[in-house]
């Protein structure tokens, strides 16, 4: 369950109270049983002292909470930063306090509460939220026609998350034709994994052809790449790295990340074990089709369709041809990958389910004539059958403007 701020100062206000409890009176405040023990003189001058003390502190408070405010969600939450800035600029401090040591003062102990529960990096920008069970709620909400991807990548991505000490980071390799939800889910898991989602300082996204696109420049990419891992790890521990196109990555390139995805054995050096390394690929596409074609005309359901089935026939086609990075490199001989996550082809009615979602994202109305007429516009194979949609669900959020007026 993610974590509610609220959108105005009174808590914030009431820790300042709190905190001002030990200001302006020399020590612990009296009660009024204590008061009385005193003369009457005394507890008059005390009582008008403490008054004016206490009064002297709200009228403070009063003054900056606004202004103390912004400055906070511009320093823990990085928002409202220009607004502070400008006010800042406008306003002087209020009576008794300056900003600046309000900021020194205050905003470490609000930053140290707050981090508690978000688990803040030093900069403050990479909070973990470790909402899997809005993920798994997402993932069936929104994730059509893919039994599989759910049930795996919410067991291990729960199970690695609640090992205290995982042996090595966990590494999921996502197969299946494009526009079948390989990159939806990558985003969807960063978003629940992390405050900022693909933003996240925690968060690292390599396109193969876009970020290593020369193989003659390989070499440069294996120093570049590994350190950027290794910084990130350094700035968080739980950090997640996305490989798109990963079937396109050098094998070189795949061996030279595989020491920060293999078992850990060295307490010397930084620790990856908390590193998530997702690998998205249409290889293996072919033979994840053909096992659900063959379901289909045997007359079966493709939720019958199993890991157990499905995960040797899908190693067997990773393999082959020997010219991918995949079967170049050591992480299949050497078992790095602890996950093979299919993507089943999708049909006619998983492309209206996805036109649908599109129509409700967008906050426009539609029919059920509006989403079949979505999904004959899409091209479907194998010719005879025209069973599953060559390209997934991608260009559908496009197609519906056609429906607009």
């Amino acid at each position: 369950m993610g974590w509610v701020r609220l959108p105005v100062p009174l808590g914030l206000v009431c820790c300042l109270l709190l905190l001002l409890g030990g200001l302006g009176g020399g020590g612990t405040p009296q009660g009024p049983w204590e008061e009385e023990q005193g003369s009457g003189a005394e507890r008059g001058l005390w009582g008008t002292a403490r008054y004016e003390a206490v009064k002297k502190h709200l009228g403070a408070v009063g003054a900056l909470s606004k202004q103390y405010w912004q400055y906070v969600a511009c320093k823990v939450w990085h928002e409202g930063c220009k607004e502070e800035e400008e006010e800042e600029k406008e306003s002087s401090p209020g009576p008794g306090w300056s900003l600046p040591l309000v900021g020194q003062d205050y905003l470490e102990i609000l930053s140290t509460w707050y981090c508690g529960f978000g688990k803040c990096c030093k900069t403050g920008d990479c909070r973990i939220v470790n909402n899997i069970t809005g993920l798994e709620a997402d993932l069936n909400r929104q994730l059509h026609g893919q039994h599989l991807a759910k049930e795996v990548i919410v067991r291990a991505v729960r199970g690695f998350l609640q090992n205290p000490q995982p042996q090595k980071a966990l590494v999921l390799s996502f197969h299946g034709w494009s526009g079948t939800g390989k990159n939806f889910v990558a985003r969807m898991l960063a978003s629940h994994l992390y405050q900022d989602g693909l933003k996240s300082e925690c968060v690292r996204v390599f396109i193969s052809l876009f970020h290593f696109p020369h193989h003659t420049y390989v070499d440069s990419y294996k120093a570049q790449l590994k350190k950027q891992i290794s910084e990130t790890v350094q700035l968080c521990k739980q950090s997640l790295f996305i490989f798109d196109e990963a079937e396109k990555l050098h094998f070189s390139l795949l061996d030279a990340i595989k020491p920060f995805m293999a078992q850990y054995d060295n307490k010397d050096q930084l620790d990856y074990r908390r590193s998530i390394f997702l690998f998205l690929s249409n290889l293996g596409g072919n033979a994840i089709n053909e096992v659900a074609l063959d379901f289909w005309r045997a007359g079966r359901a493709r939720e019958e369709i199993s890991m157990e089935f499905l995960e040797q026939r899908l190693r067997l086609e990773l393999l082959e041809p020997a010219e991918n990075g995949y079967a170049r490199s050591h992480l299949l001989e050497e078992n790095i990958i602890d996950f093979f996550v299919p993507f089943l082809p999708l049909e006619h009615h998983h492309v209206k389910l996805c036109a649908r979602d599109a129509f409700l994202s967008r906050g426009l109305p539609y029919t059920e004539t509006a989403l079949d007429e979505v999904a004959r516009m899409m091209v479907f194979v194998p010719k005879e059958e025209k069973l599953f949609s060559a390209q997934g669900c991608k260009s559908v959020s496009q197609r519906i403007s056609y429906f607009l007026p």
